[in-house]
């Protein structure tokens, strides 16, 4: 049997800590011993956790600024401070600072590998968490494998970080039809719109998700005319600047805060048009959730979209990242229930590539390729 670990800040409202919680709770526990460790023991994903699963806390809060107080530490000395067992595999499931730690690990018997969530081609991103430059190189040079959850983000890694180590693309582990099954539950929290096009999003309220620019891309189409409704599903610390750019632009009617929800499936199939406007993304797990459930999806051209609606537009609308082109994307979109029609039949002809089978499949032979050596 293979010791495993997996290692991640936290188990909060993120798209990698859902994926982590997909892929963990659907491998062969009869090949592989299962352990998933946080920096910090807060989150919602904890009880998720499938029975067979070990799993082990860190820190009992989380505080902002960790990352610089953490650079006062070796890693060597973080590793110590958190990781006590031996393991077959260490993985670290999240870029920066958890792969930091398990940077740290001294014994050349235990096999590393660091999962890469987003694109690091932005320089300020990729080394925050680390002293410097080097060191950041010197991490993942140091891993015997990188996995990046879509090419896009294969590329960004290549083009920002000079590391000799193999990088694989891995894709997530979605659970497909236990996300179908979440969709048919009944919205009654929520009344959306019968006589506007309900647009939906769900992430974290942070910069990186462009929710400033999606809100100025719906001010200006209610300006045209088109009767439209955004629910943003999800919180975060911008939430408070995002209010007021509502407030500005007096969109109290038009712009809906929903909230955290744990199925945020059933809003989603519910709506008319999924959006993602963010500026960076790795492979949107919540894009390929709204294809799952068939709901049409207009994206920025971040990582992954291509890969998940299409290099000319198949399954969906991918526009530059930009606040102008995404503005024209969702315009397109709305502009008549024929096109609307179209793309949903093609997200569920979509949605139904992604398979547990295969993506948990890869993920055990890559940690069996690993062992071996």
């Amino acid at each position: 049997m293979i010791k495993v670990l997996f290692f991640i800040p936290t188990l909060g409202h993120g798209g990698a800590e859902r994926v982590l919680v997909n892929l963990v709770n659907n491998m062969d526990q009869t090949k592989f011993d299962i352990t998933v460790q946080t920096m910090f023991d807060v989150g919602i994903y904890r009880d998720k956790l499938n029975k067979g699963i070990k799993y082990k806390g860190g820190l009992k809060w989380y505080f902002r600024g960790n990352t610089v107080l953490y650079q006062l530490f070796s890693p060597k000395q973080l590793y110590k401070m958190y990781i006590k067992e031996e393991y077959d595999v260490i993985i670290s499931y999240l870029e920066g600072p958890s792969s930091r730690v398990v940077f740290g690990c001294q014994n050349k018997d235990i096999k590393k590998i660091a999962w890469i969530h987003t694109q690091l081609n932005e320089r300020k991103v990729a080394y925050k968490s680390f002293r410097t430059k080097k060191e950041a190189e010197d991490c993942y040079s140091s891993y015997d494998l990188i996995a990046c959850v879509s090419q896009g983000v294969k590329d960004s890694f290549y083009e920002t970080f000079n590391v000799d180590c193999p990088v694989r693309v891995m894709y997530n582990t979605i659970e497909a039809k236990k996300i179908i099954e979440k969709s048919l539950v009944v919205v009654d929290d929520i009344k959306f719109s019968d006589d506007k096009i309900n647009l939906v999003s769900v992430g974290k309220l942070i910069k990186v998700k462009g929710y400033d620019r999606l809100i100025e891309v719906v001010n200006k189409l209610i300006k045209e005319k088109y009767k439209i409704k955004l629910y943003l599903l999800g919180v975060g610390e911008e939430k408070g600047a995002l209010e007021k750019k509502i407030l500005e632009y007096k969109l109290e009617d038009s712009v809906v805060f929903c909230g955290f929800k744990d199925n945020p499936y059933k809003y989603v199939k519910n709506a008319d048009i999924y959006v993602c406007s963010s500026y960076r993304e790795g492979f949107s797990t919540a894009v390929t959730e709204a294809l799952i459930v068939g709901t049409p999806v207009v994206s920025t051209n971040c990582s992954g979209a291509k890969e998940l609606l299409g290099y000319n537009n198949e399954y969906g609308i991918v526009t530059n990242n930009d606040e102008e082109s995404l503005y024209l994307g969702i315009k397109e979109m709305i502009k008549s229930k024929e096109t609307m029609n179209k793309y949903k039949e093609k997200a569920k002809e979509r949605g139904q590539k992604f398979s547990i089978d295969e993506t948990v499949g890869a993920v055990e032979q890559m940690l069996e390729e690993v062992v071996k050596g």
